[in-house]
């Protein structure tokens, strides 16, 4: 089982930045994909960005592609998701993910393991 410690999340006005990360330990980290999933008040959980073991593969939801940048650190155990240009609509509970394999996927039944989760709040 993994367990997490997720950071960076708070309030920013449109346009701002927000960078998360996630520290993990329990499972050697370089074994598997990581993620960040997002859900909004009164919706579903979605999926924002994954990235495969290594590094090599990155996938983004189309609402969050060329605003958004996911990264790791496997020296660090370490998982990022860099948020630039950050609309009202970005607002959520976000959550890191571990993967079940060491490719990366972008529905919730790829992973196994996942964070408690930290609020990104955007507005005026």
């Amino acid at each position: 089982q993994v367990q997490f410690v997720e950071s960076g999340g708070g309030w920013v006005q449109p346009g701002g930045s927000l960078r998360l990360s996630c520290l993990t330990s329990g499972r050697f980290f370089s074994n598997y994909g990581m993620a960040w999933f997002r859900q909004a008040p009164g919706k579903e959980r979605e999926f924002v960005a994954c990235i495969s073991w290594n590094g090599g593969t990155r996938n983004y939801a189309d609402s969050v592609k060329g605003r958004f940048t996911i990264s790791r650190d496997n020296a660090k155990n370490t998982v990022s998701l860099q948020m630039n240009g950050l609309k009202v609509e970005d607002t959520a509970v976000y959550y890191c993910a571990a993967g079940r394999t060491a490719w990366s996927g972008t529905s919730q039944a790829d992973y196994s393991d996942w964070g408690q989760g930290t609020q990104v709040t955007v507005s005026s």
